[in-house]
C-alpha cells in the first residue's frame, strides 16, 4: 500500500484497522444461558434467550458462527438512516457526516459474518459503497485547496478510521510537495527533529490477530 515505504508515513494495513474495529461493541439477542464472561477488555453477561446484551463484535461474531445468537443491526445500518445519510453527503461537499469512526470494518464485518441478520442486506451494501465513494471523492476534491491554506497541518472533521489510513500517505506528499516551491520553510525536515523518545511499556498482554 502507498506510504508504507516511507516510516514519515506510517500506515496500518487493512487488517489491523478490522482488528481494531473488532473491539466496538454491538448487540446481540442470544439462543441460550450462559454465565458471565471476564474478559480483558471488560465483563459480558450473563446471557439469557432472548435477552438482548452487548458486546464486542469480535464475540458476537464467535457466537453467531456457533449458531449462539442474532446481531442486531446498528440504528445508523438502517436503510432509512443510509439514505440520510448519503443525501446530506451530497449535499455538502465541504463537511463529512457523523458516522462511527470504524463504519467501513464494522458493515463488512457484518457482511460477511452476519448476512442473514441485516433486512435489505443488497440495498444496505449499496448505499454504504455509495456513502463511501462520495466521501473519498470530498477529500480528493478537497486536496485542491491545501495549497492556499499555508499550514503544515490539515483538519478534516469526521474522517473515519480506514479513509485517514488511506489518505494520510496522499495528503502528507501533496503538502510536502505543494510547501516545497511555496513555502520551503513549512517542511518537516526529519534530520532537524529532535530524536522520539522510547515510549513505556507495560505487562499487559496483548490480544493477538485472529487468523481467519
Amino acid at each position: 500500500m502507498a506510504g508504507q515505504s516511507d516510516p514519515h508515513l506510517s500506515i496500518f494495513s487493512a487488517e489491523e484497522v478490522e482488528f481494531m474495529a473488532e473491539d466496538e461493541l454491538v448487540e446481540i439477542v442470544p439462543n441460550m444461558r450462559m454465565d458471565k464472561l471476564t474478559l480483558i477488555c471488560g465483563d459480558f453477561g450473563p446471557f439469557f434467550p432472548q435477552m438482548p446484551a452487548q458486546v464486542p463484535l469480535w464475540l458476537a461474531i464467535a457466537l453467531k458462527k456457533r449458531g449462539k445468537c442474532t446481531i442486531r443491526l446498528p440504528d445508523w445500518m438502517s436503510v432509512e438512516n443510509l439514505s440520510q445519510t448519503l443525501e446530506a453527503e451530497r449535499d455538502s461537499q465541504e463537511s463529512f457526516q457523523v458516522l462511527p469512526f470504524h463504519y467501513v470494518e464494522i458493515s463488512r464485518l457484518l457482511f460477511d459474518h452476519a448476512r442473514g441478520d441485516i433486512p435489505d442486506v443488497y440495498t444496505v451494501r449499496s448505499l454504504i459503497e455509495d456513502i463511501r465513494d462520495v466521501r473519498f471523492h470530498k477529500v480528493e476534491t478537497s486536496l485542491e485547496s491545501f495549497e492556499d491554506a499555508r499550514s503544515s497541518a490539515v483538519k478534516v472533521k469526521n474522517l473515519s478510521a480506514m479513509e485517514v489510513n488511506l489518505v494520510r500517505p496522499f495528503v502528507g506528499r501533496a503538502l510536502q510537495a505543494f510547501y516545497k516551491h511555496g513555502s520551503p520553510e513549512l517542511v518537516p525536515n526529519p534530520e532537524r527533529m529532535p530524536p522520539r523518545l522510547p515510549q513505556a511499556t507495560d505487562n499487559v498482554q496483548r490480544r493477538p490477530l485472529r487468523k481467519r
